[in-house]
C-alpha cells in the first residue's frame, strides 16, 4: 500500500511525500526492485544522481537481466556529465536487450552530446524500428540531448 502511495505521490509531482511513504515501508522490503525502482525515481525527481547511482546499481545486482538497472544507471551517469561512461555502460548490453528500444533511444542522445552524429542516428533508428516510432520522434524533437540532430528527426 506504501508502494502504490509512493507512486501516486509521483504522479502528483511531489517527491517528497512519496519518499515519506517509502519510509513506512518495513526494512526487509525496502530492497524489493519495485520499491527500488520507485527510490529511484525519487531521487531523480530531486535530481540527486548520486543516490540514483547507487539505487541503480543495487537494480542490476538484483536483476542483471532486467533493462532497468543499467538504463538508470546510465542516465544518471549522463545527468552527472559522464556521458562517456554511461555510453559506455549500455553499449556493454544493449545487445542482450534486443528488443529494448529506451536503451537505443539513450544511446542516441549520449552519441549525440558525445559529438558522434552519425552514431547518434544509427541508435535512433534503431529505437524508431522497436518502439513507438510516431510517439518516439515527437519525443526526440523535444529532447535537448539530440536538438544536434532535430532537422533531420522526421527523415529517420
Amino acid at each position: 500500500m506504501h508502494l502504490q502511495a509512493a507512486e501516486g505521490w509521483l504522479e502528483l509531482g511531489d517527491h517528497i511525500e512519496a519518499s515519506e511513504e517509502l519510509e513506512k515501508i518495513t526494512t526487509q522490503s525496502r530492497t524489493h526492485p519495485d520499491v527500488l525502482e520507485v527510490r529511484w525515481q525519487i531521487y531523480a525527481a530531486a535530481k540527486e544522481w548520486e543516490a540514483a547511482l547507487d539505487i541503480a546499481a543495487a537494480l542490476i545486482e538484483l536483476d542483471p537481466d532486467g533493462p532497468l538497472g543499467w538504463v538508470h544507471r546510465s542516465y544518471a551517469l549522463h545527468e552527472l556529465k559522464r556521458t562517456s561512461e554511461a555510453r559506455d555502460n549500455l553499449l556493454r548490453v544493449v545487445e542482450a536487450f534486443s528488443v529494448n528500444p529506451t536503451m537505443r533511444y539513450n544511446l542516441a542522445c549520449y552519441e549525440c552530446q558525445l559529438g558522434r552524429l552519425d552514431q547518434a542516428k544509427h541508435w535512433l533508428e534503431k529505437a524508431f524500428e522497436l518502439g513507438e516510432v510516431r510517439k518516439m520522434k515527437l519525443t526526440a524533437v523535444q529532447d535537448a540531448d539530440l536538438e544536434p540532430l532535430w532537422k533531420e528527426i522526421g527523415n529517420l
